[in-house]
C-alpha cells in the first residue's frame, strides 16, 4: 500500500495542493497544473492513479472534470500530518525552529489544517517553550497575509503550561483535547496529567 503514496514528485505536489487547501476544495486539471507547475500529462496520469487507489474522486460539472481529495481515504490523517509538517504554516514553523527559540511542544489544530473558519475561542496553533516572540510573530504574519485571514495562536513558557495543566485550566484543556497534528514534541508527554 505504501507504494501508492509517494511515487513521484508530481504526486507529492498534488498531495500538498489538496491537503493544504480547504477540505472540500474542487480542482480542475488545468488549475492543478498551474498550481503545481508540472506538465498536464504528468498531472493527468497522477490524478488517474490517485483515483484508482481511492485517494481522490472526480465529478463532471459543466463539461469540466473536477477532483477532490477523499476524506475517508485510509491514510488521510497521516498524509495531512506529513504535509502539515513540510509545507504551509506548519512547515515554516518546523523549518524555522532554530530561530524560534527552544520549543518544547508545538501543534496545529486539525480544524485549521482542513480550512475550517476559526471562531474567537479557537486556537489554531499552540507553541510552548522559550520562544523568540518576534520570530514567531513574523512566521504567523506571513501566513496570515498569504491566507488573507487571521490565525488564532497562543504561546507560553513551559512553567506556565505545566501550571495551567496542573490547575486543569479550562482554556488549556480545551486546546489540548482538540484534534491536532504535533509539529514538535511528544504528544503523550504533553498530555501527561491532562487525561486521568
Amino acid at each position: 500500500m505504501l507504494e501508492e503514496l509517494f511515487v513521484s514528485r508530481v504526486r507529492v505536489k498534488i498531495l500538498q495542493l489538496f491537503l493544504t487547501s480547504p477540505q472540500d476544495s474542487l480542482f480542475h486539471v488545468r488549475e492543478i497544473v498551474r498550481r503545481v507547475a508540472e506538465e498536464i500529462n504528468a498531472v493527468r496520469r497522477e490524478l488517474a492513479r490517485m483515483e484508482k487507489f481511492g485517494m481522490v474522486t472526480s465529478e463532471w460539472r459543466a463539461n469540466r472534470r473536477l477532483y477532490r481529495f477523499k476524506k475517508d481515504y485510509i491514510f488521510y490523517r497521516e498524509l495531512l500530518s506529513l504535509v502539515s509538517k513540510t509545507s504551509g504554516l506548519g512547515g515554516n514553523l518546523v523549518k524555522g525552529k532554530g530561530k524560534l527559540g527552544k520549543i518544547k511542544y508545538a501543534f496545529i489544530s486539525t480544524r485549521f489544517l482542513k480550512g475550517a473558519q476559526s471562531t474567537a475561542e479557537d486556537v489554531d496553533i499552540l507553541v510552548v517553550g522559550q520562544i523568540v516572540l518576534p520570530e514567531l510573530q513574523a512566521v504567523i504574519s506571513d501566513e496570515q497575509a498569504r491566507r488573507e485571514a487571521e490565525i488564532n495562536y497562543s504561546f507560553m513558557d513551559e512553567a506556565e503550561f505545566k501550571f495551567r495543566v496542573k490547575r486543569r485550566d479550562p482554556f488549556i484543556l480545551r486546546v489540548l483535547l482538540q484534534p491536532k497534528v504535533m509539529l514538535m514534541g511528544d504528544e503523550d508527554e504533553m498530555l501527561e496529567g491532562v487525561i486521568v
